[in-house]
């Protein structure tokens, strides 16, 4: 028996199968992010199919930003027909199609080849993947109740942080070789007979984050229960872009998810880019190849998996505002960081590090300095995501989830063209890639600034 906002009646909640389920999105899903958007498929593209890097690293921000402008437009539209038809796992299957096919062509991306086909390819696959995370997301406040939200949350990003390791992994120790030896970090050959010398080990990671969510997205689809359809696609078409006029009305009135909805859109933006243009700028400015980014990336999504963990119990403990501020402070300390890290030195030069090089992985101390601070990254990407998820559910019932989190994603997408774009601009004008990134700061700090001003959630009725 369900009320009518589609939750489930007090003491219905669904069993752990399905929650579980629904916590396996993550897991299905990260993969994307972690070896295609950011730390294998991304550098291999801005250095091996563009031009140089820091045209790579311009052309991968706008295929980003483009994506955003039409995520920003779609989300609030889609969740609100979501709210009025029910079911969301329909929507989640019909994406999926397009990211699975938009991945697997990745692999003829070919180094020397089409500049044009992968960013397409790959935006789609982002326009996708983010629209299934809108329904995805929308799913959590009829799942649990609102104290375990914060706990969920976080639990089901760091599963999603320890599928993207996994694959990473899989990627740096068995199938990407060397293109000098020919051979994997562990001294063997690649996997499926993968030719390092046509980079196939960095091509195969679009097929690979295919197949891994084709295969981890079913738990969710067979085990966790969905909200009834209460309208045909027709009407729900019709009622949900009403309810979404509405809706914009309601929020400027709720001055407290407005002010929350405002602080995010902003520094969201500086995650995203953060996210899309940090691997690439490490392998442009160290020279790193796939094994040395790969090898970076494990190490953030291991950090990261431990943060997500600390943060569900912070949140759970004190709110998930707080977990959210503290987050944004280790980002703006570790983008200042990272920028101001150079080959021979760190912060803007104050601290020599010298250029003697011990030889091996990562063998300058300026390397060594950067992992450092991308360590404090890795401990605050997933926590300042998930908490802000869960902050949004403890704020809006189950039944107007789907509609206030397209507003969510309409909040994380409206502008995020903007900061890939400023980063891509300076970066193209100066020539300078350290100068592009150094707008994520502002990012940052503008929207910690704003969120300060936020109150904690209101309790709702479950």
């Amino acid at each position: 028996m369900t009320v009518t906002d589609g939750s489930p009646a007090r003491g219905e909640r669904p069993g752990r199968l399905g929650l579980a389920g629904w916590m396996m999105f993550d897991w299905a899903a990260q993969p994307f992010f972690t070896v295609v958007t950011t730390f294998v498929f991304g550098p291999y593209f801005v250095s091996r199919i563009a031009e140089n890097p820091a045209q790579g690293q311009a052309l991968w921000g706008y295929a980003a930003a483009a994506a955003g402008i039409v995520i920003a437009v779609m989300s609030p539209v889609l969740g609100s027909i979501a709210d009025a038809a029910g079911p969301r796992k329909p929507w989640i299957a019909g994406f999926a199609v397009i990211q699975i096919i938009s991945l697997s062509l990745l692999w003829w991306s070919v180094p020397g080849g089409s500049v044009l086909w992968p960013l397409v390819l790959f935006s789609l696959a982002t326009m996708a993947a983010e629209f299934s995370i809108v329904f995805n997301d929308s799913m959590l406040p009829r799942l649990v109740s609102r104290e375990r939200l914060g706990r969920i949350s976080n639990a089901a990003w760091g599963l999603g942080y320890l599928g993207g390791m996994i694959v990473l992994i899989l990627v740096v120790v068995l199938m990407a070789g060397s293109p000098d030896t020919g051979l994997t970090i562990l001294g063997l050959k690649p996997l499926f007979g993968l030719d390092p010398a046509q980079f196939e080990g960095d091509r195969i990671t679009g097929p690979l984050a295919a197949v891994w969510y084709l295969v981890f997205l079913a738990p969710l689809m067979l085990f966790t229960p969905d909200a009834q359809r209460t309208r045909r696609i027709g009407p729900a078409v019709r009622s949900g872009l009403a309810e979404l006029r509405s809706t914009l009305g309601e929020v400027r009135k709720a001055s407290g998810i407005f002010r929350f909805l405002l602080a995010r859109m902003i520094y969201q933006d500086g995650v995203a880019a953060l996210l899309l243009l940090g691997g690439a700028f490490a392998a442009g400015m160290f020279g790193w190849a796939i094994i040395e980014i790969g090898l970076y990336g494990i190490i953030l999504n291991v950090v990261a998996i431990f943060g997500n963990l600390a943060a569900g119990r912070i949140d759970m403990r004190t709110g998930s505002k707080r977990v959210v501020m503290i987050a944004l402070f280790m980002l703006i300390a570790a983008t200042v960081g990272i920028v101001s890290t150079g080959p021979g030195y760190t912060l803007f030069g104050l601290i020599d590090l010298g250029t003697a090089d011990s030889g091996g992985l990562f063998g300058t101390a300026a390397e060594k300095a950067y992992i450092g601070f991308g360590l404090l990254v890795g401990l605050a990407f997933g926590p300042v995501q998930a908490s802000s998820r869960s902050y949004l559910a403890r704020s809006v019932s189950a039944g107007d989830a789907g509609r206030y989190f397209g507003l969510y994603a309409l909040c994380g997408r409206a502008t995020s063209f903007l900061a890939p774009f400023l980063v891509a601009t300076l970066t193209a004008m100066s020539g300078s890639a350290r100068l592009g990134m150094a707008v994520i700061i502002v990012f940052f700090v503008a929207g910690a600034a704003l969120l300060a001003t936020t109150p904690y959630p209101a309790a709702r009725a479950e």
